[in-house]
């Protein structure tokens, strides 16, 4: 059985294998692991390996894992649907919060954020008008990529992606990045200098995302193999 060192390092080498293609540098690309229905041991597990940022779908599972590895000072994104009624935990469990695609839902974040804290959010954005998922249109996005940049507690730093099972990779991704660079140009410059994440890619086509300029990942199944 392949073990989680032998997963990560084949992991790491398809990351360095990707970026060297595109003339990237590793460090530019940050892995999140997606730890749902991990148990706290495999995540402590990783951590051990040097993965410092995990990603979770589900709240009531993750208050606990962070409940159990609060020593371990993780860092904490948050990728699942979000109900408005799980926005208080959310805003006071979280580091990012990688799913937010409505202002009501940002509006909640910002006004029960913890005193001091500020939350780093990325806008999902349905780049396929996919009607099983979530996620603003692309034409809505220049909207509300304004009004999150006002609000208070929170710094909006770019775009989250998952693509339809019918897109292509190549295309999806490009046209996601070529998004994220012009509502880039449309912010004011003290909002623009915040603006630098793209989250996108998991397990089976992380290659065509760090193509595309992706800065974080999000790899669940090759990282710590096949979910129960």
């Amino acid at each position: 059985m392949t073990t989680l060192t032998q997963r990560l390092t084949l992991l790491h080498e398809r990351m360095q294998t990707a970026c060297t293609a595109s003339n990237r540098k590793l460090d530019g690309v940050q892995l999140i692991g997606v730890s749902k229905f991990q148990p706290a041991e495999s995540v402590a597990d990783a951590h051990e390996l040097g993965l410092t940022d995990f990603g979770e779908n589900y709240l009531q599972e993750a208050a606990e894992k962070i409940r159990c590895l609060e020593s371990k000072h993780l860092t904490w994104h948050f990728i699942g649907s979000i109900q408005s009624n799980k926005t208080k935990v959310i805003a006071e469990s979280f580091d990012w919060v990688h799913t937010v695609d409505r202002i009501k839902i940002a509006r909640r974040l910002s006004s029960q954020c913890p005193q001091g804290k500020v939350l780093n959010i990325l806008l999902q954005v349905n780049i396929d008008h996919d009607a099983n998922k979530g996620g603003a249109s692309p034409e809505e996005c220049i909207d509300l990529v304004k009004q999150m940049s006002n609000l208070p507690n929170l710094r909006l730093r770019g775009l989250m992606v998952i693509l339809s099972q019918e897109t292509d990779p190549r295309v999806g991704y490009e046209t996601v990045a070529q998004l994220h660079a012009e509502l880039k140009s449309a912010l004011n410059p003290e909002f623009a200098a915040a603006w630098d994440t793209l989250s996108m890619g998991m397990t089976g086509d992380l290659e065509h995302a760090i193509a595309a300029g992706a800065t974080m990942i999000r790899v669940g199944t090759a990282l710590f193999g096949p979910r129960e």
